[in-house]
């Protein structure tokens, strides 16, 4: 147990991190059609199940040309 509080101070940031890029690559793949490779559930569950490496992996290979339409 003493092992895990002497953890929180990295992990606590890491989590966040990890839930903020996930979130943020989520609405990005619902918000727009346009994908490098693959299809929209491809993405959404990449950036879901692979953790921290989905969302990374989705913004440098799967997002497709920028949209400034909205």
């Amino acid at each position: 147990m003493d092992q895990v509080r002497e953890l929180l101070p990295i992990l606590i940031p890491l989590i966040i991190l990890e839930w903020t890029l996930a979130i943020v690559a989520l609405v990005h793949v619902i918000r727009h059609p346009h994908y490098r490779f693959g299809n929209r559930i491809m993405w959404i569950l990449i950036v879901l199940f692979i953790q921290i490496i989905g969302p990374i992996v989705y913004f440098l290979f799967g997002r497709g040309e920028r949209d400034d339409s909205y």
